[in-house]
């Protein structure tokens, strides 16, 4: 099948790799405009614009899928298919439209339960227990068109966003393989969901990486797997930043102030929250690479009894 294929991250990426793979002939990409990353704000493409161009694939970019010129390009592609996995714009009617097989999307969620931008992360930060991913076709909603299939998966508890985003990409990848199957062999079903059962995952903010200790050890732990290992939760050790991306619940009673760092372990440090005491197990400080927490410990003196959070030693 004539396949144009729509996304930007890393999820996206085994998705596109199985169209190829399955004998689809892939037409054409779009994916989102080049930006700017890391300290030395470095012009990068898209993870999916890199493997496209690997692919030997032509790549259309555009800030604005609504644009007269958007439309065209996939005109001139004309394909019998559109697919989408973790593109990052609304498409527009026009294009929904245009294919005869229609538009259908990867998303990672059973929905309708965690519509939108970042529905692994939240699920995780939730304490979801399982989670999976969805093939739908696409309307002029967020994430709101009828389902074709899913897959459930278990979320275990030292799973973290970056091991579940992996899971479920490979998950989406196969499970869009036999859509396209059926799709051709006209025997496809479509579901139209209960919105009256949805939930939505927003956009991650600043807000949503700092930790506050006054919060159960629960919550923290899971807000810390949820944003490992981007874009990671964080909180201030002596007024620099500290990011945490792996924390476990410890059964050890213990005393103090929220954030106080009660204690030194094998693996790391004990930190007191709002309830119970959670050991962080890897770090990173500003400006210095990620490491174990056992590792960084070495490399301060009395570091128990300070509190994190505060802008101050």
């Amino acid at each position: 099948m004539k396949v144009v294929f729509m996304g930007s991250s890393e999820f996206a990426v085994p998705s596109l790799l199985a169209l190829q793979e399955g004998g689809h002939q892939v037409v054409g990409v779009v994916s989102q405009p080049d930006k700017a990353k890391g300290r030395g704000k470095k012009i990068s493409p898209t993870p999916i614009k890199a493997k496209a161009a690997e692919m030997g694939l032509e790549v259309y970019q555009t800030d604005n899928i609504k644009s007269s010129q958007a439309l065209d390009q996939i005109r001139q592609w004309d394909p019998e298919i559109i697919t989408v996995a973790s593109y990052g714009q609304i498409i527009p009617p026009a294009i929904l439209n245009y294919p005869p097989f229609g538009c259908i999307n990867v998303h990672a969620s059973i929905l309708p339960r965690y519509r939108g931008a970042a529905p692994i992360q939240r699920a995780i930060m939730a304490g979801e227990k399982s989670t999976g991913v969805t093939i739908m076709y696409m309307d002029e909603g967020l994430d709101t068109g009828d389902i074709i299939a899913q897959e459930s998966v278990d979320i275990s508890e030292d799973m973290d966003g970056g091991m579940l985003e992996e899971l479920l990409a490979h998950k989406g990848a196969r499970l869009l393989l036999e859509v396209i199957q059926n799709l051709e062999r006209g025997v496809i079903s479509r579901v139209k969901q209960d919105d009256s059962q949805a939930t939505y995952a927003h956009m991650l903010k600043r807000k949503d990486e700092w930790i506050d200790w006054t919060r159960t050890a629960q919550e923290i732990c899971n807000q810390i797997r949820g944003l490992s290992p981007v874009p990671g939760a964080y909180t201030l050790l002596d007024g620099i930043k500290l990011k945490i991306f792996a924390a476990r619940l410890t059964d050890e009673r213990c005393s103090g102030l929220a954030g106080q760092i009660v204690a030194l372990s094998k693996k790391g440090f004990v930190v007191k929250t709002g309830e119970q005491c959670l050991e962080i197990l890897e770090v990173q400080k500003e400006g210095k690479k990620r490491s174990k927490a056992v590792d960084f410990v070495r490399g301060y003196r009395d570091l128990e009894g300070r509190v994190l959070g505060q802008k101050g030693g």
